[in-house]
């Protein structure tokens, strides 16, 4: 997390839809905001969400009433990327419904946030041939909003990690926003061997092959990208291995192979994946962070989560217009 100064979000209110393990609620409450209502339906994801906020989210949302939704200001919601019913047809509100992004815009419909913030996977953008973020934004400016979106990448955001995501802001007309501009990159400072924890946490964690390939030798100075050094088994996703000297692949919530959900990483003579508490400092969460005590889980929860660093940022620039 970047350390914020001014509260440019002070009483400010939002809600945390698909609130996963807080991503959201920590980056908007770095800024001043209060959070109003959060909501997942995952038993996991709110064990470690009231673990670290003291709240229990409501669960499914297509069960909640929105008019029981207390009032707010901006709206997050990091939903799951699905199907549209008629994507094709773009017909904005009426295309979305049956899917959870249709949740999403019942709630902006009835309670009218001043500003809506959205976060979804890379390949969201191109979706059904780009017709999904055109559904998702036919139905924002059919509600009354101006939509913005942009790809951005936390490596460029002085997160240690290659993790593109697409974000997405809307703005109720009345507020006049003609035009929006994400935050600009800023230099990587801090690379994959900067957040490493204590060798002695992790010896369990080595390991051990004859096949251990290694095609390149370790490089000596820092690059922003994730620098593949070799593999074992088949060299698949999984199974590849990489230097500290830059930054990490992207974590996911899914996939095998023996570096699964982090990939493996060279780190002082010994090749494993990364530990929880590295996992967490990769996507922007500090360390008092409570993290699931379910490993399988707590690896999944962070390869669902949002990284905080970049959505402080693009908070920072949204907060010009509160």
């Amino acid at each position: 997390m970047i350390k914020i100064v001014e509260k440019t979000l002070k009483n400010k209110r939002f809600i945390d839809l698909f609130a996963g393990i807080g991503g959201f609620r920590l980056a908007l409450e770095s800024l001043g905001a209060k959070c109003v209502f959060s909501s997942d339906w995952d038993k996991f994801a709110q064990e470690t969400y009231e673990e670290n906020f003291n709240e229990r989210p409501y669960g499914d949302i297509t069960k909640i009433n929105e008019k029981e939704i207390p009032d707010h200001d901006i709206l997050c919601a990091g939903f799951p990327c699905q199907p549209f019913s008629i994507s094709g047809k773009q017909g904005g509100f009426d295309d979305s419904r049956g899917t959870l992004f249709f949740d999403v815009a019942r709630i902006i419909k009835e309670k009218r946030p001043s500003i809506v913030f959205m976060e979804n996977v890379r390949n969201f953008e191109k979706h059904d041939n780009g017709n999904t973020i055109k559904v998702v934004e036919n139905t924002i400016k059919e509600l009354g909003y101006d939509f913005y979106y942009k790809v951005l990448n936390a490596a460029d955001y002085g997160i240690p990690q290659n993790r593109e995501r697409i974000y997405m802001i809307g703005f109720k007309k009345e507020m006049n926003v003609k035009s929006f501009q994400f935050p600009k990159p800023i230099k990587l400072e801090t690379f994959l061997e900067d957040i490493l924890v204590n060798n002695k946490e992790t010896n369990d964690m080595n390991t051990k092959r004859t096949d251990l390939i290694f095609t390149k030798e370790d490089i000596a100075h820092n690059v922003s990208s994730p620098y593949r050094l070799g593999s074992v088994n088949q060299g698949g996703q999984g199974d590849r291995i990489y230097s500290i000297k830059g930054v990490a692949i992207t974590l996911s919530a899914t996939g095998g192979g023996n570096f699964n959900k982090t990939g493996g990483y060279l780190i002082d003579g010994n090749v494993r994946r990364l530990n929880l508490r590295e996992c967490a400092r990769v996507m922007g969460f500090p360390d008092s962070f409570k993290y699931n005590s379910r490993p399988a889980q707590a690896y999944k929860q962070f390869g669902n989560s949002v990284v905080v660093d970049v959505l402080q940022y693009i908070a920072i620039e949204f907060s010009k217009y509160c």
